[in-house]
C-alpha cells in the first residue's frame, strides 16, 4: 500500500490525470508493477488530502547526474526525451521544464540521484 505525497504545486496535476508519473528514491520496499498506489499532499498535516488511487503501470530506474545527463535503466536520453520527461513529471514552464526539473532535483535530492521512475 504505497503511500505518495505531493507538494502542493503538484497536486493539481496528478488530481486532473495530467501527471501520470512520479520520481521517487528507492525505498525499502521498491514499488512494482500492479502495487495499489495511494496519492495525497499535505500528508502529516491538517490539511492533507487524498489526490486519488491508481495501479502502478511500469517503474524504471532513473539516474540524474551532476552534469545534467539522465539514465532510464541503461539508455542515456537526448535533450529532447530529457524535456518530456520533465513535462511529463509536472515542470510546466515553457521552454525551461528540464531546466526546472534538474534545479528540483539537485536542491531537494542532491545529484547524482538514483531511484524510480514510477508510472501509472
Amino acid at each position: 500500500m504505497p503511500l505518495l505525497n505531493y507538494q502542493k504545486e503538484f497536486a493539481p496535476l496528478v488530481e486532473s490525470g495530467e501527471k501520470r508519473q512520479t520520481i521517487r528514491a528507492f525505498r525499502k520496499r521498491p514499488i512494482k508493477p500492479g502495487d495499489r498506489l495511494y496519492h495525497y499532499t499535505g500528508l502529516r498535516t491538517k490539511q492533507c488530502r487524498k489526490l486519488l488511487e491508481s495501479d502502478c503501470a511500469s517503474t524504471d530506474r532513473i539516474k540524474i547526474y551532476e552534469n545534467g545527463n539522465v539514465r532510464i535503466n541503461a539508455t542515456l536520453l537526448y535533450e529532447s526525451v530529457k524535456e518530456s520527461l520533465a513535462f511529463d513529471d509536472g515542470f510546466r514552464r515553457p521552454g525551461h521544464e528540464w531546466e526546472d526539473m534538474l534545479a528540483f532535483f539537485m536542491t531537494v535530492h542532491g545529484l547524482p540521484f538514483t531511484g524510480q521512475l514510477i508510472r501509472w
